[in-house]
């Protein structure tokens, strides 16, 4: 069960952003290619277990909520709120099991 979720921690971050890229290219196609790109670098420097400026605690989790948030609300910009409530469902829900389980 701690193995499959964090199999849907990894797709819930790449629907994250999916759904950062479908909300820009419903605006335009630069802001589409765009938009996925800016979470990625985010993640890149604060996010990832490699990340050159690591944060913990509650900073952690502050940016957690932010950067999936960010992907949430893409999507109800983009008209898709029902995708975007089960995007924040499996959210809250796989963080938590993660936070319990220690992952």
């Amino acid at each position: 069960m701690k193995a499959a979720n964090l199999g849907v921690l990894f797709l819930i971050e790449l629907g994250a952003l999916a759904s950062a890229a479908y909300w820009g290219f419903t605006v335009s196609w630069p802001l589409g290619l765009a938009a996925p790109v800016v979470l990625v670098a985010l993640w890149a420097l604060f996010g990832s277990p490699r990340a050159k400026y690591k944060v913990s605690g509650a900073a952690r989790v502050g940016f957690e909520v932010l950067w999936f948030g960010a992907g949430v609300v893409a999507l109800f910009a983009a008209g898709a709120q029902v995708w975007a409530l089960v995007l924040a469902a499996l959210c809250v829900v796989s963080k938590s099991l993660a936070l319990k389980w220690g992952q």
